[in-house]
């Protein structure tokens, strides 16, 4: 008999990613004794939440989940209040508002727009944390678009050098619904994993260290996205649809049989 928790991993990867949420809320309610698990497991699309204390907003994930509340990166004030929710310690608190800042700007230049928050909390010999990132297109009548990225990293220091492991994530789900084109539903997700030694200053030198880990990461995966997802629906849709009339393929064939001939003559 298959594993419970495999086998509603696996139920998971076979569903929509769009549906992702719900498909999980359906599935802690049928194994309650699974949900934690299945939640610290599942990527699934980022939610925005508002911060009561400063009116800004930042990203949801179970990163920054304690129970049913939510920790803000902006105030580290838990919504709804919670009085023992897990916090930073001091020092990696700091590192915290600094990589929130540094990846606000990182999220202005790539993004021009959509939301970033940093989450870090403290390990026994280092540090970990997770940078999400969230950029959805306007919502029209005819189209929509979500961009989710989940990076998750360690720290292990060592002296003067420390080694970093990443785990990235993104989420990404078009839909475009036009008279033209008839619906058009593309989504999926892409996992990669790096690791990789930094040199250490100080403590600051981890922003910049994962910050660049991040930043070449997700262009490597955006290509990827770009050749796998939508090379490959070009691909398809070409296949199925020939731009070109059926005489001139006709005559194309026809063509090509004429040089092969005279290649084969010689």
């Amino acid at each position: 008999m298959a594993d419970p928790f495999d086998a509603s991993l696996d139920l998971l990867r076979r569903l929509n990613p769009k549906n992702t949420a719900a498909n999980l809320s359906s599935l802690c309610s049928l194994v309650p004794d699974l949900a934690e698990d299945l939640l610290s497991s599942v990527d699934q699309p980022l939610e925005v939440k508002r911060c009561k204390s400063t009116g800004k907003d930042y990203l949801a994930c179970d990163y920054n989940r304690d129970g049913d509340s939510y920790r803000s990166p902006w105030s580290n004030e838990y919504d709804p209040p919670l009085a023992d929710g897990a916090v930073p310690s001091d020092k990696i608190r700091k590192m915290e508002v600094v990589a929130n800042d540094a990846f606000d700007i990182y999220r202005d230049l790539y993004y021009e727009g959509g939301l970033s928050s940093v989450y870090l909390w403290d390990l026994d010999e280092g540090l970990a944390g997770v940078v999400l990132l969230k950029k959805a297109s306007p919502t029209s009548g005819s189209a929509s678009g979500e961009w989710d990225s989940i990076h998750v990293f360690e720290v292990e220091e060592r002296g003067r050098t420390a080694h970093y492991k990443l785990t990235s994530t993104i989420i990404l789900n078009v839909v475009t619904n036009k008279s033209s084109l008839g619906k058009f539903d593309l989504g999926g997700n892409l996992t990669r994993q790096v690791e990789q030694d930094g040199a250490v200053e100080d403590e600051m030198s981890h922003v910049a260290n994962i910050g660049k880990m991040v930043e070449d990461t997700e262009s490597k995966m955006r290509n990827q996205l770009q050749e796998v997802y939508f090379g490959k629906t070009k691909d398809i849709v070409s296949d199925l649809r020939s731009l070109g009339t059926l005489s001139s393929v006709r005559e194309g064939k026809r063509l090509q049989s004429e040089v092969v001939g005279d290649l084969e003559g010689k």
